[in-house]
């Protein structure tokens, strides 16, 4: 191929990491960046939280739904929820890419200034990564994070009697997704909730400063990862649909196409908000909102008093 045809082969490896790392900035706490074996990053704590996610191109994003910087902010945030709801700060990011050989430099470009942008709102950056050739996009994230001299916060402490909060919009991607779907491209508002979430990576240090007993990012749906608290702490949870927020724009959008909103709340994944326990006696945090309660050991998950008679969220291989 041409060294000038506009693909990632005519590019080559080497021109193309330059081009998505060249002149980026990076916080205080990168103590050396992308262009050697390895990055070296400062971990003030003396402990690292780590952790890892794939997105694969047809399963998790699509390029006719979502633009490459939205694909590329996707990739970030999805991470760096995870470090968040273990009650840390991000502190970097690790990117691994793999793409056909005439995929074109400037989606690969778009994308990973995405990522910078989504890097950038949490005060970090991208410290390293790797790029290879395979037969679709895929793209994989290790996020780091500093507990700050926190404990972390896990998903097995919860205890009878603590109070169920969450932060953050829950269904709306859910929605989006079925806008999409369907093959509409608005309302924007929704559709971008599921192109892009924009969770608030602070959510989860004040929900550990606030005295969280468990906590967990909602991605796969608020009842499924409720779910995994549950069973992790050796308890139930009963979810009070009352106190949940069904916003106006997602009635409009459930009533349009013939759709539950409840049930996306209840149950739509992506969104990346926060759901976590707190002692009963405790402030909640600011941007924290009750809505339910733990109940007894091992009764699952419940929903006003009653088992749910749906799925409780999204299931890979299935």
């Amino acid at each position: 191929m041409s060294p000038n045809d506009g693909t990632v082969a005519g590019t080559g490896e080497f021109r193309l990491i330059e081009a998505v790392t060249d002149g980026r900035k990076q916080p205080e706490t990168t103590l050396l960046g992308p262009g050697d074996d390895a990055a070296v990053v400062a971990t003030p704590d003396g402990r690292t939280v780590v952790s890892t996610d794939v997105l694969v191109q047809g399963v998790h994003f699509r390029l006719d739904w979502s633009s490459a910087e939205q694909v590329g902010r996707k990739a970030v945030a999805v991470n760096l929820t995870d470090i968040a709801a273990m009650g840390a700060r991000p502190t970097s990011v690790l990117m691994g890419f793999a793409c056909p050989s005439d995929t074109p430099t400037s989606l690969v470009t778009e994308l990973t200034q995405g990522m910078w942008v989504e890097a950038e709102r949490a005060g970090i950056g991208i410290v390293g990564g790797d790029m290879v050739r395979a037969d679709q996009i895929v793209i994989s994230v290790t996020a780091l994070g500093d507990l700050g001299g926190r404990e972390p916060v896990t998903r097995s402490g919860a205890r009878p009697g603590d109070v169920v909060a969450v932060c953050g919009r829950l269904g709306w991607a859910a929605a989006g997704l079925a806008v999409l779907g369907r093959g509409f491209r608005s309302p924007v508002s929704v559709v971008n909730a599921q192109r892009c979430p924009e969770p608030d990576y602070e959510a989860g240090i004040r929900a550990a400063d606030g005295g969280a007993t468990s906590m967990i990012d909602v991605s796969d749906g608020l009842l499924s990862d409720l779910g995994h608290i549950a069973a992790a702490s050796g308890v139930g949870i009963d979810v009070r649909t009352a106190d949940l927020d069904v916003s106006s724009r997602l009635t409009e959008v459930g009533t349009a196409l013939g759709a539950d909103p409840l049930k996306w709340v209840l149950t739509g994944g992506e969104d990346h908000a926060f759901a976590a326990t707190f002692p009963s006696f405790a402030d909640l945090p600011e941007g924290w909102t009750e809505i339910g309660v733990v109940t007894m050991p091992d009764s699952g998950v419940t929903v006003d008093g009653k088992r749910y008679g749906h799925d409780s969220g999204w299931q890979h291989w299935r």
